[in-house]
């Protein structure tokens, strides 16, 4: 015990400025799809026929081979209307920040008139229809390019609010709740729901089902591609690796009660019952320092780099054989 607490004087001021300042995450944290070569069909490009924002493309000599029988092609673009009032509403609430307003200026005609431009980065729209439903005057018009099915087991659900972060169209959050009251621990605004699945794939403790039941614009090959996509989504091949610095540990166990896979297993540690910090199946804390028990079971949310007081747990890329 003297030998910790020797330790943890010589390790200094070691927390953050939370709550004053929120905890610095390098951009997209999570990561970007990584497409291996072996398991992969030749010229299959099913992926890239079915991505509604044109992220993927199967390219042959250098050359794209994106036609109508690709859904970014098929689906109808995001377009602002003349009737445009130029009152920003649609640039403040889309999730991609993707709209914006340019020179802006009261009309010189003597009307009571906002004038300007709407610009849409249609490279960035991921096509919710946030913009359409805030509209005044109805100038927006998009297109969902799934119609889907949502479910989510609030038994399993650790409220860990991975999905939230993760979901590009704001279509999932935590409602505020008062004292005493019971909220649902996620909703989902259905409206704005495109049916990806990046909160399935996210979610780390697979409390969260999502099916696509329908491509919505007209396509070639439409029927295949919804035959593919009624599936279940097999769970991503994990590119991180939970790295831990036992000098920098304090052994204050945050990571151990904050982790939703460690949470789902013992829900009194989900509760915050500090007095049984091992023999979890992710993380544990053991003669004072923190432990990665199974890697394989990480879902990779991050929870416990964002929570701990030291910066002594964090997520690093690994290469996937």
């Amino acid at each position: 015990m003297l030998r910790e607490l020797l330790a943890r004087v010589g390790q200094g001021y070691r927390t953050g400025d939370f709550p004053e300042r929120d905890p610095a995450l390098p951009d997209r944290f999570r990561g970007r799809p990584e497409l291996s070569q072996s398991p992969c069909a030749e010229s299959c490009d099913a992926c890239a026929r079915v991505c509604p924002t044109g992220a993927l493309d199967l390219r042959t000599a250098g050359k794209s081979e994106m036609d109508e029988s690709y859904l970014s092609v098929a689906v109808q673009k995001t377009s602002v209307g003349d009737n445009c009032i130029h009152c920003g509403l649609c640039a403040e609430v889309c999730p991609q920040s993707c709209i914006e307003i340019v020179d802006r200026h009261l009309a010189d005609d003597g009307s009571l008139k906002v004038e300007g431009k709407t610009l849409i980065d249609l490279n960035r729209c991921v096509h919710c229809g946030w913009c359409a439903a805030v509209c005044p005057v109805g100038a927006i018009s998009f297109a969902k390019p799934f119609a889907g099915e949502f479910s989510r087991d609030d038994k399993v659900c650790q409220a860990c609010r991975t999905c939230v972060h993760t979901c590009p169209a704001n279509a999932l959050f935590n409602k505020e709740s008062g004292p005493g009251e019971i909220v649902e621990k996620v909703t989902h605004r259905k409206e704005a729901c495109i049916y990806c699945g990046a909160c399935e794939l996210a979610c780390p403790v697979a409390a969260i089902r999502v099916t696509k039941t329908a491509i919505v614009p007209e396509m070639k090959g439409k029927k295949a591609l919804e035959k593919k996509l009624s599936a279940p989504a097999p769970r991503p091949t994990l590119t991180s690796i939970l790295i831990t610095d036992e000098e920098a540990c304090l052994g204050c166990g945050n990571c151990v009660i904050a982790c939703p896979v460690n949470a789902h297993y013992d829900p009194y540690l989900a509760a915050g019952h500090l007095n049984e910090l091992e023999e979890k199946p992710l993380l544990e804390v053991l003669n004072g320092a923190v432990r990665v028990v199974n890697q394989e079971v990480c879902g990779s949310c991050a929870t416990c780099s964002m929570i701990c007081p030291a910066d002594a747990i964090w997520l690093e890329r690994r290469e996937v054989v």
